[in-house]
C-alpha cells in the first residue's frame, strides 16, 4: 500500500519553493542477541511519519525549511508548511503517475518464527564452538528491517520505494593464557531470510572461530613502511575511508576536504585507478532505485583513469551550483534532512593477475580482512585495523600476523597504486555521518601500494 493519502493533497505544501518534496517513511525492524548460548536481547520496532523540505536559493545561497511529524497524512504536511514558510503558498505541482520499486526477496523475514531465526543462532553459536575448546565467547547479532519509502516533490514526482535487509554478525572470542583475540564475519544483504538458503550462516562462524584461534599462534606485526597488498576479500573499506568521504560534496564546498577541492578535470590517482558509486547493484546493502530525494538512480564515475570526475551531490548542494543533483541525497529517517552520501563505492577492476601481484612482492603484508577505519577528511590521515594479515617474503606467504594497522594519508595511498587485479570484493555495513546512520557497501579489487606505514610491534 503506497504511504499516506492521495498524491494532490501533499501539493500545496510544496508550492512556491525552488524546490520542495514530501517524505513519507513507514519502517520496522526485528533484532535477536544470542551470547554464550543464551539469548539476550530481543526487539521489535515501527515508527511512520513524513517530513517536508523546501529549498530556496539566493544567488549561491540556499536557504533550508525543514521539519518533521509522525503524522503522514496531507493536513500535517500543510501545517508543517504553514509553521516554516506561514503565508498563501499558491498552487502546488501536478504530480505524474506514481513508480512503485518493490523488494525482490523470495521470504520475507518478517514472516519467519522468532523460533526459527533463535534455532539460527543458537546453531551459529555450536558451529563456532566446534572449532575448539579454546573458543571462549560466541556473540551473535541478528537483525532484518523493511523500509518503505514515498517522495512526492515539486518536480511533480510521486516514488514509492521498498527495501528488506537481513543482516547477521558473529563474533568469536579464543583464549589461551592471559591472551584473547577476536574474529567476526558478517553476514548480509538487501534480501529476505533466503540470504541463510545455503551455509553461509555457519560457513561465516567457523571462519570467524578459525581466524580468533589462529591469531592465537600468530606472532605481532612487525612495524614500518613496507609494501602492502589488499586482497579483493579485504573489503572496500580503504576506498570508503580513504576518498569517498572525500569526495561528499558538502565536504569539498565548506572545505574539510581541501585535496580534492579545485581538482575536477585534474588526475587525482594513476591511470589504472577508477572509483564509481553505484546504486542499482543488485542486492547491494546501499542500493536503491531512486534517492530520499527523488532523484533517480544510477552509477556515478568519481574518478575515472586516474582523473576527478564529480563529487556525490544531494538536491541542495546541487541547486547552489546550478547544476542537478547526481542522485545521493540521503537520510536516515523522515526526522532527518538529506545530505550526500554513499551508497554502494568502489574501485573498479583491472587487468593485473591478484596471485601475481602477491607473487610480486618480495616483502611486505597481505591484507585479507580488514577491520575498522577512520579517517579526517581535512587532512586525509587515515587509521585502519587489520583484522586479518599475513607476512610475505620472496612472494610467499610465511605466516598470519596479528596487532597490524595501517596508517596513512589517503589521497598519497590512493596515488601510489601500481598494482590493480581483475578480481573484487564487497563489504557491508553502517556509515555515520552527522548522526545519521545509512547502509553501505564497499568494494575493491587486490591492489598494492608499495610503500605505507604498518603499525605493529618494534621488537
Amino acid at each position: 500500500m503506497i504511504l499516506g493519502g492521495e498524491a494532490a493533497g501533499y501539493g500545496e505544501a510544496l508550492a512556491g519553493a525552488d524546490y520542495g518534496e514530501v517524505f513519507l517513511e513507514e519502517w520496522s525492524w526485528r533484532t535477536a542477541r544470542l551470547e554464550d548460548g543464551s539469548v539476550r536481547d530481543i526487539g521489535a520496532s515501527s515508527e511512520r511519519g513524513l517530513s517536508l523540505r523546501l529549498l530556496k536559493r539566493d544567488g549561491a545561497l540556499v536557504q533550508t525549511f525543514f521539519g518533521s511529524a509522525q503524522d503522514p497524512s496531507p493536513a500535517a504536511a500543510f501545517r508543517l508548511r504553514e509553521r516554516l514558510s506561514p503565508g498563501a503558498p499558491g498552487r502546488g505541482p501536478s504530480f505524474r503517475a506514481p513508480r512503485r520499486a518493490v523488494p525482490a526477496c523470495r521470504l520475507d523475514p518478517a514472516s519467519v518464527p522468532l523460533e526459527r531465526k533463535l534455532a539460527l543462532l543458537r546453531a551459529i553459536d555450536r558451529a563456532a564452538r566446534e572449532r575448539s575448546p579454546l573458543v571462549r565467547q560466541v556473540t551473535v547479532v541478528y537483525g532484518d528491517r523493511r523500509k518503505d519509502t514515498r517522495v512526492l516533490n515539486s518536480e511533480g514526482s510521486d516514488l514509492f520505494q521498498s527495501r528488506v535487509s537481513t543482516n547477521l554478525t558473529v563474533s568469536v572470542v579464543a583464549g589461551r593464557g592471559g591472551m584473547l583475540q577476536t574474529g567476526v564475519e558478517v553476514v548480509g544483504a538487501q534480501r529476505g531470510w533466503e540470504v541463510f538458503d545455503d551455509d553461509s550462516a555457519l560457513a561465516a562462524a567457523r571462519r570467524a572461530a578459525g581466524r580468533a584461534l589462529a591469531k592465537l599462534d600468530a606472532p605481532k606485526a612487525k612495524a614500518g613502511e613496507m609494501a602492502v597488498v589488499l586482497a579483493a576479500s579485504a573489503g572496500g573499506t580503504f576506498i570508503h575511508e580513504a576518498l569517498g568521504h572525500s569526495l561528499e560534496v558538502d565536504h569539498v564546498r565548506e572545505g574539510s576536504s581541501p585535496a580534492y577541492r579545485g581538482r575536477l578535470g585534474r588526475a587525482v590517482a594513476p591511470d589504472i585507478i577508477t572509483v564509481i558509486d553505484d546504486p542499482t547493484l543488485p542486492f547491494q546493502r546501499g542500493s536503491f532505485a531512486f534517492d530520499d530525494e527523488g532523484v533517480e538512480a544510477r552509477p556515478t564515475a568519481l574518478v575515472k583513469n586516474g582523473v576527478l570526475t564529480d563529487f556525490l551531490y544531494d538536491r541542495a548542494c546541487a541547486l547552489s551550483e546550478g547544476r542537478a543533483s547526481n542522485g545521493h541525497g540521503r537520510r536516515e529517517s523522515f526526522a532527518s534532512r538529506p545530505i550526500p552520501r554513499m551508497s554502494n563505492l568502489y574501485i573498479a577492476p583491472g587487468k593485473d593477475d591478484p596471485a601475481k601481484i602477491i607473487k610480486e612482492l618480495k616483502k611486505g603484508l597481505l591484507v585479507t580482512r580488514m577491520g575498522g577505519g577512520q579517517v579526517d577528511t581535512a587532512s586525509g590521515e587515515f587509521v585502519f585495523e587489520v583484522d586479518e594479515g599475513w607476512r610475505v617474503e620472496n612472494g610467499k606467504i610465511m605466516h598470519l600476523v596479528r596487532d597490524a594497522n595501517l596508517l596513512g594519508v589517503g589521497p598519497e595511498a590512493l596515488k601510489s597504486i601500481d598494482r590493480v587485479g581483475w578480481d573484487i570484493g564487497w563489504g557491508i555495513g553502517m556509515c555515520g555521518k552527522e548522526g545519521q546512520n545509512v547502509a553501505v557497501s564497499d568494494g575493491q579489487p587486490t591492489i598494492r601500494m608499495p610503500k605505507l606505514v604498518v603499525g605493529g610491534s618494534h621488537d
